[in-house]
């Protein structure tokens, strides 16, 4: 098989950065997170006061663009790759409600995705790269061999939501999920910059009554399907 750029686009909680980890360490890719980055950078405008209420110093943030370094290294311990901000192991705190909550508001800046892109299409001028989040078959990486888009029922994606942030210990109902990814989604389709469509040649993947496994067989035979 020749070397591959996939892309797995979709909405919030569908299973998009678990989907992307799964294959790319099938075919021993490299795996980018780009919602890990968008939150990292989220995280950094909480702490320093840049986002309050909701509202974004655009113009702080546009200051401090250059002083926000993210990498993803990887953990000899899981074997999975973590999300570093500054020098610091934030893939917890990255995924707090309260960093969930403001994402999709600094995701929509202009600099922030033109940053954040650029990054993101260096890691991929080698190829062999499995990449997930908004606009990764639209924007980032038009040209991918393979684009998937992943969707399912809002329910069904706030209680799997729900379920994760049970595991990590954090306290949050129902129906705050329910509010938060209706928020998002909103959000995501009606922002101008890069907002969330799926690319006229993407594969929609509606995994509401597929588990795990089922939605892994399913990419990689859509994948061994790709000519060589």
């Amino acid at each position: 098989m020749r070397d591959l750029i996939i892309a797995i686009d979709g909405y919030s909680s569908c299973g998009k950065s678990t989907m992307a980890k799964s294959v790319a360490k099938l075919l021993g890719y490299i795996y980018i997170d780009s919602g890990a980055m968008y939150r990292a950078v989220t995280l950094y405008c909480i702490r320093y006061g840049i986002i309050k209420n909701s509202n974004v110093n655009i113009e702080l943030l546009k200051q401090n663009l250059n002083t926000i370094d993210i990498r993803f290294l990887q953990n000899n311990l899981t074997n999975e790759s973590e999300t570093w901000l500054n020098g610091e192991n934030v893939e917890d705190e990255i995924r707090k409600q309260e960093v969930a909550s403001c994402v999709s508001i600094v995701s929509k800046i202009p600099e922030v995705r033109k940053k954040l892109v650029s990054i993101q299409r260096k890691i991929g001028e080698n190829k062999k790269i499995v990449m997930d989040g908004r606009d990764i078959g639209t924007v980032v990486f038009p040209e991918a061999d393979l684009k998937i888009f992943m969707t399912a029922n809002q329910i069904i994606r706030a209680e799997r939501r729900l379920l994760e942030m049970n595991e990590k210990g954090m306290q949050i109902t129902i129906n705050e999920v329910v509010e938060n990814i209706k928020l998002r989604d909103n959000i995501d389709e009606s922002r101008v910059i890069s907002p969330l469509r799926k690319a006229d040649d993407a594969i929609v993947l509606d995994n509401s009554n597929m588990t795990r496994e089922e939605q892994l067989d399913w990419v990689m035979q859509k994948i061994n399907q790709i000519e060589p």
